[in-house]
């Protein structure tokens, strides 16, 4: 095959930090000479980059990969790879369920995949290693958008929730050292990047594997003095380690966004005892009182897992409290699904799956009730809006999202992608806004949001970031 003929296309499923590694594997991919193919049917290498989450996972990739067969038949001199945390859980188990499947790779070995294509000439390439070699933000990148950049802070968990597989197939965690994520940050703003999101399985943590003490609140400071860099966003933080000086750099840091993405995962004690999470109601309520104590404004998401074997119905209504209480402006509902390598799935107490769906309907028309109340807020205010293309239902409007990560529709003027525009907001729905264009955009210096932080149920700020 002629270098022309070298096409790719990549299939991401899961979460922000899979996104950020297909960026990585299509960079290491283009500097091998492959050019992004429109279509899987276009390409001549398809690449899976999976996620085990959720039960449903397996099943989409072994029936997608059982569709790239057929196609596979046809064109034989076409290279299949999967890679992600499926793979890291299944490892050698994917190439005996399919073994017209050209490359294995797991989390832990992205810079393996041009290694690997060419040991694949030969037959079947499998890797899976169980430390990483390489942060992925240190290799070559794909972005899929110029303006938006997915920066890696750290890679693993430490934590040992019984319903999570992440720490099994992600490792410990490892944290990046802060200058290397102060350089490629300014190295993206030079690149015309305005908005960046910081990863990790637990942000709140970081540096503690390498200063003894959790940095994240110094490196959202050390990142709010780069020129040019305008907002910041981060996931996900574990209540358990959500500090006050995390909350007093939100704060103070003009970057950073007005949101917080908090997950509680169930309002009993109980059951959080049971999920192994390490705080209770309470401590969570408390914290999410700090944030609004420090920036009024904020906006809060969460998860929450329906179902957890053993929820009796009193523990869900105390979770359906809990989210009257916190008035979150949005959450990311699950039902529980049993999950191989997890505690949980051993647990006794299963329930029927017409229990958790009756009492997940219920969740979502709380919450959906709830997310129209938080969005009617910011009926008749103005907001500033970065633009994230047009509208995928109205191609005379606009879509972007606002400081609070608020989605709003409104009127084209033409605006190119990451650029900004002030929106004056017209009306709400629960999961979106409408709005109008002002005239003119933001053109003074950002002004900082410093606010006198109470402190009472939480660590004093010590200079660090706190996990």
């Amino acid at each position: 095959m002629r270098e022309t003929e070298k096409t790719y296309f990549i299939t991401t499923y899961g979460c922000q930090m899979n996104e950020h590694d297909s960026e990585r594997l299509a960079g290491m991919l283009e500097a091998e000479g492959y050019a992004k193919a429109d279509a899987p049917g276009d390409a001549s290498l398809v690449l899976f980059n999976t996620c085990c989450i959720r039960e449903n996972a397996d099943n989409k990739l072994y029936g997608n990969l059982g569709h790239m067969k057929a196609i596979k038949d046809v064109r034989p001199d076409m290279k299949l790879v999967v890679g992600g945390c499926l793979a890291q859980k299944d490892k050698a188990a994917i190439q005996k369920r399919a073994p017209w499947v050209d490359v294995v790779l797991g989390t832990h070995n992205l810079a393996s995949l041009p290694r690997l294509l060419e040991e694949s000439n030969s037959g079947p390439a499998f890797e899976i290693l169980e430390q990483t070699e390489v942060f992925p933000s240190a290799l070559p990148s794909r972005r899929n958008s110029p303006w938006h950049a997915w920066v890696s802070i750290s890679i693993g968990c430490n934590n040992s929730c019984t319903f999570c597989i992440v720490p099994a197939v992600r490792g410990n965690e490892v944290s990046r050292r802060l200058g290397d994520i102060v350089g490629e940050v300014e190295e993206l703003v030079d690149d015309g990047v305005v908005e960046v999101t910081l990863l990790g399985q637990n942000v709140n943590s970081y540096g503690r594997d390498l200063d003894g003490t959790p940095m994240f609140s110094r490196l959202l400071r050390s990142l709010d003095d780069i020129e040019g860099l305008e907002r910041v966003r981060f996931t996900s933080p574990h209540p358990k380690d959500f500090r006050a000086d995390t909350i007093a750099a939100m704060a103070e840091c003009d970057v950073v966004c007005e949101h917080i993405h908090l997950p509680v995962q169930a309002g009993s004690d109980r059951v959080l005892k049971r999920m192994k999470r390490a705080y209770t109601r309470r401590k969570y309520l408390e914290k999410v009182a700090l944030v609004r104590d420090a920036i009024p404004d904020v906006s809060i998401s969460t998860d929450i897992i329906v179902g957890f074997p053993g929820e009796t119905e009193s523990e869900f209504a105390e979770t359906l409290t809990l989210v009257s209480e916190a008035r979150y402006d949005s959450a990311y509902t699950f039902q529980y699904s049993p999950r191989p390598m997890t505690e949980a799935a051993d647990m006794d107490g299963h329930l029927p799956k017409e229990v958790v769906q009756e009492r997940f309907e219920r969740l979502i028309r709380l919450q959906d009730a709830i997310s129209l109340e938080r969005n009617l807020r910011h009926v008749a205010t103005t907001q500033e809006v970065i633009v994230e293309g047009a509208s995928k239902k109205d191609a005379t409007r606009l879509t972007g999202r606002t400081r609070h990560n608020k989605l709003v529709h409104f009127p084209s003027d033409g605006a190119r992608d990451g650029s900004f525009r002030t929106v004056r907001i017209t009306g709400a729905h629960a999961h979106y806004l409408e709005g109008e264009l002002v005239e003119g955009r933001r053109e003074s210096p950002r002004v900082r949001r410093r606010v006198s932080l109470p402190l009472v149920g939480a660590a004093a700020p010590q200079g660090r970031a706190g996990c």
